[in-house]
């Protein structure tokens, strides 16, 4: 009977339910109808306590920069900096598909964000140039994987707070696994494009004194993720000041460089904002009610025994570890996955000396492969809707990309210094 409450929040979430309200409502009734040594009231305390929390700060500010970026001409100045880079490639814009994702994790730090710009930017264009619309939108999803493993992502921020490791270590640790997606990803792209004669959107490789100007007028949009890094590394300003010096950065470049921000812009901005943050926010602290009833029935502490007692060897772990977590991204969104399972696995791999930081990094890049997994992955959702490319052809196209994104687990798994090479220099 203790495990309920796991049982119910599943069946909330199947049947439609919200995943915080599904958290919350389970968490509820366990507290209400079968452990009354907890009297609601202070249940709901939790809830509200749990949002009074500084670091969760940084979650407003870094999605309102995202918001300010695209409204600023920051993310027109990346795409167009991606295209001199990649446009002359086999399957030009596919290519600069998944370049800009890899800017734009610097930016956004949100996939299904990254997947809903891209969805509406780049997917008719690549329609005009000869691409299927099933490939087009297939690509889309399968870059967007990388904007939350590119540093400053907000699943980054949430991991931190959970596991108590330093954000700005973990924000470092996370280019090399990016750049390794974004890299499996474009090979992927050279051969099915090579195969299906998908032309590229330049006719020729961009010249030096081209990709020089192009890299000036992108400078400001280039060096943002840069400067929050160094900011947090020299200890200029923590995590939750990073992401307001981020938004502040945003609106001086938008108004004073590119000079595309307007006031018009405010309204949307705002909703952006109110709408990203209520949403992450609302299922963190619906989480933590929800984590509240685990450690009091000591499910964690149960959950790390059983696990080791299957093996000690933590090569062996981290293999169970990344199917159990490919199952759960392919039916719960990034953000409420890591919070539901973080807590209860993080335990388990430190006791098997994994390091801490890793292994954040191996559940980011796993959740967010299940997010484009069908059958309910969140940013395949998200893309088919906004492309309107029908589920089914969607799976047809998306295999290829989802196995190269496997190969580069694998080799974030089980190649530990690919992760910890970075934050180890600092």
């Amino acid at each position: 009977m203790i495990y309920l409450p796991i049982l119910i929040l599943f069946v909330l979430y199947f049947l439609g339910i919200p995943i915080a309200y599904a958290l919350f409502g389970s968490a509820i009734f366990y507290f209400t109808f079968y452990d009354a040594g907890m009297p609601p009231d202070l249940v709901l305390q939790k809830f509200i306590t749990s949002a009074a929390s500084f670091p969760l700060l940084a979650i407003p500010f870094f999605v309102m920069a995202g918001s300010v970026m695209n409204y600023s001409g920051i993310s027109k100045k990346l795409m167009q900096m991606a295209e001199v880079l990649t446009g002359h490639l086999i399957g030009g814009l596919a290519q600069v598909n998944v370049v800009l994702s890899t800017f734009m994790g610097g930016i956004s730090g949100s996939a299904n964000a990254d997947a809903a710009m891209q969805s509406k930017i780049l997917v008719p264009q690549m329609e005009k140039r000869g691409y299927s619309r099933p490939f087009s939108a297939a690509i889309t999803a399968a870059s967007s994987a990388i904007s939350p493993v590119i540093p400053p992502g907000i699943v980054m921020i949430i991991y931190a707070l959970i596991a108590q490791v330093s954000v700005a270590e973990l924000f470092v640790a996370g280019y090399v696994p990016g750049l390794l997606m974004a890299g499996a990803l474009m090979l992927t792209v050279t051969f099915i494009s090579r195969r299906r004669k998908y032309k590229p959107s330049r006719d020729k490789r961009a010249t030096w004194g081209e990709i020089g100007l192009q890299f000036k007028d992108s400078i400001w949009s280039l060096s943002l993720p840069f400067g929050i890094i160094l900011g947090l590394r020299f200890g200029l300003f923590t995590p939750t000041e990073a992401g307001a010096m981020a938004v502040l950065a945003s609106i001086l470049i938008g108004i004073f460089v590119y000079k595309e921000l307007k006031f018009s812009h405010i309204k949307p901005i705002l909703l952006d904002t109110i709408y990203g943050t209520g949403t992450v926010v609302l299922i963190i602290i619906s989480a933590s009610v929800f984590g509240y009833y685990l450690n009091w029935e000591r499910i964690p502490q149960e959950l790390t025994q059983m696990l080791l007692s299957l093996t000690d060897n933590k090569y062996t772990m981290l293999g169970i570890i990344n199917v159990f977590l490919l199952l759960i991204g392919m039916v719960l969104e990034g953000g409420a996955a890591l919070i539901i399972i973080a807590p209860l696995l993080v335990p388990v791999v430190v006791a098997l000396g994994v390091d801490p930081v890793h292994f954040g990094m191996i559940m980011i890049v796993n959740i967010m492969i299940g997010g484009v997994t069908p059958p309910f992955g969140s940013m395949m959702f998200t893309t088919c809707s906004v492309t309107k490319v029908p589920v089914a052809h969607f799976m047809r196209e998306i295999w290829p990309f989802i196995i190269a994104l496997l190969i580069a687990l694998v080799l974030v798994t089980y190649a530990p210094a690919i992760v910890l090479f970075l934050p180890s220099l600092m």
